[in-house]
């Protein structure tokens, strides 16, 4: 698990981390190590790893390059982002929270692997997350039902081009507060999704921004099964929404 950033400081990454930790131990389904340094991401030490988990991995504006903040050379930090996709297109896994939409913001292969790039977020308000498809193994810790908490909504770049994920969570955007200098979305705003790159797997959750969403027993039996999911322990559907027939 990588947390550590030069840019925007999310309040909620060290909650978050504490989280993943008691997730791993409390199911015993997956043990977590936690780095503050890239050079965590060569080859030889990927190799020890099944999946690598990015927690609000925020890079410095206006370059939003997160491994180049660390290394400072160009190709040395290049270098390192392909190996963490090489690492997940053979076969494993990646686990994207929340602002690590943000962690390469101008590189393609990136936002190919993860499924998005973070674009904007109008104010921090309440929002209603429904499930895409109810009956989905993921959403089960959700009963069918709506999530609602108070959060900081992200909205993406290109991300429905190609549709290459399985959507999980989608935000219910009526009533809510725009931006006065973004236009109002006019398509699905997904949230959460699985999606398979090359070999690997790969789970992206926009919840949450803030710490008090995570006391939600419904969120965390989320976010564990999503991180089941990318270690290849829990099967599920995967099929990208491209493929199903009458969806947005």
């Amino acid at each position: 698990m990588f947390s550590r950033c030069l840019g925007y400081q999310h309040w909620v990454t060290p909650h978050t981390s504490a989280v993943i930790k008691v997730l791993a131990e409390k199911s015993g389904a997956f043990d977590v190590v936690e780095s503050e340094t890239p050079e965590v991401f060569v080859p030889g030490e990927l190799a020890a790893f099944d999946a690598v988990i990015f927690n609000n991995t925020c890079p410095v504006h206006p370059r939003r390059d997160l491994f180049f903040d660390f290394v400072a050379d160009e190709a040395r930090a290049a270098a390192l982002k392909e190996n963490v996709i090489r690492f997940v297109a053979e076969g494993g896994g990646f686990v994207g929270i929340h602002g690590a939409s943000l962690a390469f913001m101008s590189c393609p292969k990136w936002e190919e692997m993860q499924g998005c790039t973070f674009d904007y977020h109008p104010a921090q308000q309440e929002v209603r997350l429904n499930a895409a498809d109810p009956d989905h193994l993921l959403v089960r810790a959700f009963g069918g039902e709506g999530f609602v908490h108070f959060e900081e909504p992200y909205l993406f770049r290109n991300k429905y081009t190609t549709r290459s994920f399985r959507p999980l969570l989608v935000m219910n955007t009526e009533g809510m507060v725009w931006r006065e200098d973004k236009p109002i979305p006019s398509d699905v705003c997904y949230v959460a999704w699985i999606k398979r790159h090359g070999n690997g797997r790969v789970f992206y959750c926009s919840p949450s921004h803030n710490a008090q969403s995570f006391e939600d027993p419904r969120l965390l039996r989320f976010v564990l099964d999503g991180i089941q999911y990318a270690l290849g322990d829990l099967e599920c559907d995967d099929t990208p929404a491209e493929q199903e027939p009458g969806m947005r």
